[in-house]
């Protein structure tokens, strides 16, 4: 019991702001971090160590908020980046303009898998590449030009505009 007392201690914050990034509500954010880390200790014995511990918890955590959305008929929300190191447009000024943060809402929501979720895995679970590559099954560089093309897109659209 202690194991999973140290597992929820470590890891709360980071699957909760990650339930966040996808749902935008602290209340929601909560309530399946909790089912997370209830589905995550009935399973523990079944974790095998092949990919860390967050990415585990993450994905857990990602298909109970999509199960979630399934059983109470909500479309996930999509997601605007806070932050970004572009240096050919900030996406950050960019969200100081609300109608801007309105296309950007609207380009997240048009975009097709595995952008959209890599670049919100990035951007708002921060994880890293490799934790990326991992929930996908792919490599490192491929999660990194998944979420390279996904900026590029975003950029793209709000250019066009």
């Amino acid at each position: 019991m202690k194991e999973v007392e140290a597992l929820y201690n470590t890891y709360f914050h980071d699957v909760y702001l990650y339930v966040k990034s996808l749902s935008h509500s602290d209340d929601i954010a909560q309530e399946m971090t909790q089912e997370t880390f209830f589905k995550a200790m009935k399973s523990l014995n079944t974790f095998k160590g092949d990919c860390d511990v967050r990415v585990w918890l993450c994905q857990i955590a990602k298909n109970t908020y999509y199960n979630y959305c399934s059983r109470s008929r909500q479309t996930p929300v999509d997601t605007i980046p806070e932050t970004t190191a572009d240096t050919t447009v900030s996406i950050v000024e960019s969200l100081e303009d609300s109608q801007q943060a309105m296309q950007i809402h609207r380009i997240l929501h048009t975009m097709d898998d595995p952008y959209k979720e890599v670049f919100t895995l990035r951007v708002f679970g921060e994880l890293s590449f490799r934790q990326i590559s991992e929930i996908f099954g792919k490599t490192e560089s491929w999660a990194r030009v998944t979420y390279h093309r996904a900026k590029l897109k975003i950029i793209d659209a709000l250019e066009e505009d």
